[in-house]
C-alpha cells in the first residue's frame, strides 16, 4: 500500500478552502444580481443571462485549466487564476451598465476553472483506493455557494452590494497566498506528454457521455443555486435575505455530502451510486414541476373546487433531497472518470467539468426564456426533468452495451481456450 504523506491531507484541506472561496465568488451574481435586476429593470431572460455570464467563462476555463494543470504546474495555474478573479472583484463595483456587468462577470468566471486545476492536483497526491474520497472532499468546496447565500445578503443589507466584491476579493487574495506558501509543492506530476497525447482521450464518446451526466448533476445544481433565491422571492413572497437563507438548505448539504458520496463511490461502485441518484432526482422533479393548479370538478349535484400547490416547506424538503442526491452524483462521476482515465484526470475531468458548467450557464437562461414564454415559474423544473430523462435513457443503453461487449469478449476468450 502507498504511504500517504500527512502533509498532503493538510494540502487537500487548504486546496478545498481555496476552491470554496473561488466558488463563492463564482456564484456571487446569484445575490447581487437580484439588486442589479431591480436597478436596471431586467426581464427574466436578461437576469438569466446576467447570472449565467460568469458560468460561461468558468465552463471554458475548466477545460483549459485541466490541460494546463496536467502539462505545467497545477499550483501555479491555480494561483494565477486567483489573481485574475480578485482583479475582477475589485473592478465590479465600478460597473454601471448591463454590458459592463456582463463583461466583468465573464472575467469573474475564471473562478470556475479552479475546479479542474484542483482535481488534477488532488488526484496526483493520493493512491487509487482513496481517489473518490479525496476528490469528494475537494469537491465539497461547492459549499462556497452556501457561503454566498449566508454571508452576502447580510453584507448587502448592511453596507450595500458594492462592498461585497471588495470583501470577497481581499479574502480570496489572502487564501490564495496561504495556498501558495503552505500546500504540497511536489504535485506528484506524471511524465509530461505532448499536446496530442494529452488531448487524445477527448476523442472518445464515453467522455462526452460522462459530461452529459455532469451537465445535470452539477449544471443543474449550479443553475438552481443561481435561480432559487429569486424563485423564492417571486413564488413565495420571501424577502431576499430569507430567500438566500432558505436556499442554503439546498446548496450547503449538496456540497458537504459530496465527500461522503466519494466514499460511497469508492466502496459501493460509482455507477451504482450514479444510477440511484438519477432515480431520486426524477421523483423529486416530478413533484417540483407541477405548477399551482386550481381545478373545478363538475359533480352531479355540486361543483368541487380543487386547489393543488406545493407549500413552502414541502418545496424546501424536495430541493433538499435532490441537492443531497446531486452531491452524491457529482462525486460518483469523478470516481468513474478516474476508473477509466487514471492518467488523464486533468484533461478528461476538465472536459467533463466544462460541460457541467455549461449546464450552469445555459440552464438559467433557458429557465428565464421558459418563464417568459409560459408564465409558469415551475417550468425550470420541467426543463430539468427533460434533461434528466435524456441522461437516464442514455445511461441505461450505455450499461446494456457495456454488458453486451463484456459477454462478447468472454465468449471469444472461451472459444480461444477451447482451440
Amino acid at each position: 500500500m502507498t504511504v500517504i504523506n500527512p502533509h498532503k491531507w493538510y494540502s487537500l484541506g487548504i486546496c478545498t478552502a481555496a476552491f470554496a472561496a473561488h466558488f463563492a465568488a463564482w456564484t456571487l451574481f446569484a445575490i447581487i444580481g437580484v439588486q442589479i435586476r431591480a436597478d436596471l429593470g431586467l426581464s427574466d431572460t436578461a437576469f438569466g443571462l446576467l447570472v449565467a455570464a460568469p458560468i460561461l467563462t468558468g465552463a471554458l476555463a475548466r477545460l483549459v485549466s485541466g490541460v494546463l494543470a496536467e502539462h505545467y504546474s497545477g499550483r501555479l495555474v491555480f494561483f494565477v487564476q486567483s489573481l485574475i478573479v480578485a482583479m475582477a472583484l475589485f473592478v465590479l463595483p465600478y460597473a454601471k451598465t448591463f454590458a459592463q456587468y456582463l463583461a466583468v462577470g465573464l472575467v469573474l468566471g475564471v473562478a470556475g476553472g479552479t475546479f479542474a486545476t484542483g482535481i488534477s492536483l488532488v488526484s496526483s497526491w493520493f493512491e487509487r483506493s482513496l481517489q473518490g474520497t479525496a476528490m469528494g472532499i475537494f469537491g465539497a468546496g461547492n459549499a462556497g455557494a452556501a457561503i454566498t447565500n449566508l454571508a452576502a445578503p447580510i453584507i448587502l443589507l448592511k453596507y450595500g452590494w458594492q462592498a461585497l466584491p471588495n470583501i470577497y476579493g481581499t479574502l480570496l487574495l489572502l487564501i490564495a497566498l496561504l495556498f501558495w506558501f503552505s500546500s504540497d509543492s511536489s504535485e506528484g506530476r506524471r511524465a509530461r506528454k505532448s499536446w496530442s497525447e494529452e488531448l487524445r482521450p477527448l476523442k472518445e464518446l464515453r467522455v462526452w457521455r460522462f459530461g452529459l451526466y455532469y451537465y445535470f448533476v452539477f449544471g443543474g445544481f449550479l443553475a438552481l443555486t443561481l435561480w432559487l433565491p429569486q424563485y423564492y422571492v417571486g413564488e413565495y413572497g420571501l424577502d431576499l435575505k430569507t430567500a438566500s437563507f432558505v436556499t442554503l438548505l439546498f446548496t450547503l448539504p449538496a456540497a458537504i455530502v459530496r465527500a461522503l458520496g466519494g466514499w460511497f463511490a469508492d466502496n459501493f461502485g460509482a455507477r451504482r451510486i450514479n444510477w440511484s441518484v438519477f432515480w431520486v432526482c426524477l421523483v423529486c422533479l416530478f413533484f417540483l414541476s407541477y405548477p399551482p393548479t386550481t381545478m373545478t370538478i363538475h359533480g352531479i349535484e355540486y361543483d368541487l373546487l380543487l386547489d393543488i400547490h406545493i407549500n413552502l416547506w414541502v418545496f424546501v424538503l424536495l430541493t433538499l433531497v435532490m441537492g443531497l442526491a446531486m452531491g452524491f452524483g457529482k462525486a460518483s462521476i469523478y470516481r468513474i472518470i478516474y476508473d477509466y482515465y487514471p492518467d488523464n484526470v486533468g484533461v478528461v475531468g476538465g472536459a467533463v467539468a466544462a460541460i457541467g458548467a455549461l449546464g450552469g450557464f445555459s440552464l438559467p437562461i433557458l429557465f428565464g426564456v421558459a418563464a417568459d414564454l409560459t408564465g409558469i415559474r415551475s417550468s425550470c423544473f420541467m426543463l430539468l426533468y427533460g434533461v434528466l430523462g435524456g441522461c437516464m435513457v442514455l445511461m441505461f443503453y450505455a450499461i446494456k452495451l457495456d454488458e453486451f461487449r463484456h459477454r462478447l469478449d468472454q465468449a471469444r476468450a472461451d472459444d480461444f481456450l477451447t482451440l
